[in-house]
């Protein structure tokens, strides 16, 4: 089965080693990636199984997962552990995703060529057994999960309300926290 959470052998290697700490922890791993650079860095996007996840959470699954890294030492070089949310324009990484974000403006990637093309843009439509649906210009395609090499929802206006709306339903944003927007009526262009 592709893993679009971990691709790289190390990435699969380091997913072996966080995932039950993330998931012991009540959060699902969204994707891990060793990333190169001047230093490396190990980045690891969580969230809870029904969406979501805060600052304060990020930092304890980064104390928790990087006392595991130190024990494992599954990386020769210094590195640098982020823990982040997957972000309003995420990454589309298990095949739940694909529902749950139905409706909602994807780009996907595929491995190999399908029809011609490996790039499809288009509004997601769910899954049908284990293929992901896109309703493309011509029509609604089914594209093997198996066959994706990437995959992210676009950002729009709908993505960010949603966002929103869902923050609210779970009580991350009480609104009776923040001050009326002031205008400066002096301050306006004649």
């Amino acid at each position: 089965m592709n893993d679009l959470i971990a691709k790289a052998a190390i990435d699969r290697r380091l997913a072996d080693i966080v995932r039950p700490v993330i998931e012991s922890m009540g959060f699902e791993l969204v994707r891990i990636r060793l990333m190169g650079g001047k230093t490396s860095t190990v980045q690891i996007m969580a969230e809870r199984p029904e969406g979501g996840i805060e600052v304060d959470d990020c930092a304890e699954i980064s104390i928790a997962v990087g006392a595991v890294l130190d024990v494992e030492d599954p990386i020769d070089e210094n590195y640098t552990l982020e823990v982040s949310s997957p972000g309003i324009d995420r990454p589309l990484t298990r095949l739940k995703d694909f529902e749950v974000w139905q409706g909602y403006e994807a780009k996907l990637e595929t491995s190999e060529l399908i029809d011609g093309q490996r790039r499809f843009k288009g509004i997601l439509a769910g899954v049908d057994g284990d293929e992901v649906l896109v309703n493309i210009d011509q029509g609604t395609i089914g594209l093997k999960f198996d066959w994706l090499s990437d995959a992210k929802l676009i950002l729009s206006d709908d993505l960010i309300r949603e966002m929103l709306r869902q923050r609210k339903a779970a009580g991350v944003i009480d609104e009776e926290k923040y001050d009326e927007i002031e205008t400066d009526p002096g301050s306006e262009e004649d």
